[in-house]
């Protein structure tokens, strides 16, 4: 299948619901379609072989999201963020294309061989002039690449993952309901448009019927304020996010009345903040979600009754499942390997695979990751439990290697999280001339706690060597707007600190 087909069915099937914007004045699906064939058809006359968006979350994303695939060009959505170098050689490698760019973005970047911008706001004239042209979007090829997602690139030159339209339409029709969406559901989109989970809640809320409301970049402000003015129902944050947005609620004791579902992921949510937040938001479900780019999304899922089960729970196994991010997909098979490739039994950590239609495991001008049987090596350390709950312990890269002996920084930064005076903890490897490398911690506390507190706390619970030998306080740690720590970062500025 292909994308312009998901928006086709959503227009034909629920054309006159709201389908992005307030509910007073939003899109309905049968305007959103309309505008996107008519943009699509204003790209596909453009330069270039692929469009590019190099913007704030506005109309203009999921308009160029649909109307580039009814082009048949690529979808390339680029960080904003990047520093002026590296986003104009992100935009060269993008090249030939044509770019939809924000405010100030042309100035940044400056001339580039085989670019042509276009503004926003020219780019949403084209969709809603009413004499335009518009091309059929039931048409294209599953084969072809949907979207091009550069990899944060925090640790190395970014990569441009491929995914096909196979393998995000894959993706949306065995994990969501045609239609299935109540007409007074809302969903707020915060996290910016060049990063996976921006992708697929367009494609997913549009599948399922849910309005969509936006904001341009997350401000847990203007993030609460939406959410209690649209009633919106359904959200996605990272962890970064969510305490921010909880002491907002704790401070005014409103409450998020409308909200029923509240997901989370990106990186490790300690445990302290979801337990605060079920507290504070006693009728919203939460879901753990575990996915990458290369996977077109989720790979696991932690519902709402796996979380209420868990609290509940004396069982310390069953307990222990708050840490985990749930059960694979049932579309997809997980396994468990070695450094050689075999598969470890049930409880042992390797790396975690994983295999089905909607991975790709593909990057361009660099081919396929998958094996000869189709299986994608995630990078990712992990482990299964017996009934199949898959614990995610940090990227394989990121291992500390001491006096030989290979240690986990997600295993110490877990038990530095269970200190209750700690609220962030991130673990690295630096330089040692004895040892190879050595452990080294930065923390954000509560106050009131001591590196030998803390040393000692982690000592009780793990092996010697797996103490931290330096612990360094922080006001707060490096994360990128999607919440994955930069570790590259941090392991420089512990380094100068501490060698």
């Amino acid at each position: 299948m292909h994308l312009g087909m998901l928006l086709e069915m959503a227009a034909d099937g629920m054309a006159d619901r709201v389908a992005l914007g307030p509910l007073a004045s939003g899109l309905t699906f049968a305007e959103l379609a309309s505008r996107a064939r008519r943009l699509g058809a204003a790209l596909e006359a453009r330069p270039g072989e692929r469009v590019g968006l190099i913007d704030l979350n506005s109309p203009a994303v999921p308009l160029t999201l649909f109307g580039s695939a009814i082009a048949g060009k690529p979808f390339v959505p680029i960080n904003y963020r990047l520093a002026d170098p590296q986003l104009r050689a992100i935009v060269a490698r993008t090249a030939p294309a044509t770019i939809i760019v924000g405010e100030g973005v042309v100035e940044r970047v400056g001339p580039v061989d085989g670019v042509e911008f276009l503004s926003r706001a020219e780019a949403l004239a084209l969709a809603e002039d009413p004499e335009g042209k518009e091309k059929d979007g039931w048409g294209g090829d599953a084969d072809d690449i949907a979207v091009l997602l550069f990899t944060s690139g925090t640790t190395g030159e970014p990569k441009a993952a491929v995914l096909r339209h196979s393998n995000l339409t894959e993706y949306i029709i065995s994990t969501v309901e045609y239609a299935g969406s109540a007409e007074d559901e809302a969903a707020i989109v915060s996290v910016p448009p060049y990063h996976i989970a921006g992708i697929s809640a367009v494609l997913s809320s549009t599948y399922s019927g849910r309005r969509v409301v936006q904001l341009e970049a997350f401000d847990p402000t203007a993030w609460v304020t939406i959410v209690r003015e649209e009633s919106i129902t359904h959200a996605m944050v990272v962890p970064t996010m969510l305490g921010r947005i909880l002491d907002i609620v704790e401070a005014d004791g409103l409450g998020l009345p409308s909200l029923r579902s509240l997901s989370y992921g990106g990186g490790p949510m300690p445990l302290p903040v979801i337990e605060r937040a079920v507290g504070l938001l006693p009728n919203v479900g939460f879901v753990n979600a575990y996915g990458l780019t290369e996977t077109s999304s989720t790979i696991a899922v932690l519902g709402p009754d796996d979380h209420q089960a868990a609290f509940a729970s004396d069982d310390p196994a069953v307990r222990a499942r708050l840490a985990s991010v749930g059960k694979p997909l049932p579309t997809l098979e997980v396994s468990i390997r070695d450094a050689v490739g075999i598969e470890v039994p049930v409880g042992e950590r390797g790396e975690i695979y994983v295999r089905g239609g909607q991975v790709s495991g593909e990057y361009l001008g660099r081919g396929t990751t998958l094996d000869s049987d189709g299986w994608f090596p995630t990078r990712d350390e992990g482990h299964l439990d017996e009934a199949g709950y898959l614990f995610v312990h940090g990227r394989l890269d990121d291992v500390i290697v001491r006096g030989g002996e290979n240690l986990s920084p997600g295993e110490i930064e877990a038990v530095l999280l269970e200190h209750p005076g700690v609220l962030e903890a991130a673990v690295v490897g630096i330089p040692n001339k004895e040892w190879g490398e050595q452990v080294v911690a930065a923390v954000v506390t509560s106050g009131g706690v001591t590196e030998e507190d803390l040393k000692a706390h982690v000592r009780t619970r793990l092996r010697s060597s797996r103490t931290p030998d330096h612990i360094q306080f922080r006001e707060e740690l490096p994360f990128n707007e999607s919440g994955k720590l930069l570790r590259r970062v941090l392991r420089t500025e512990l380094s100068e600190a501490f060698t």
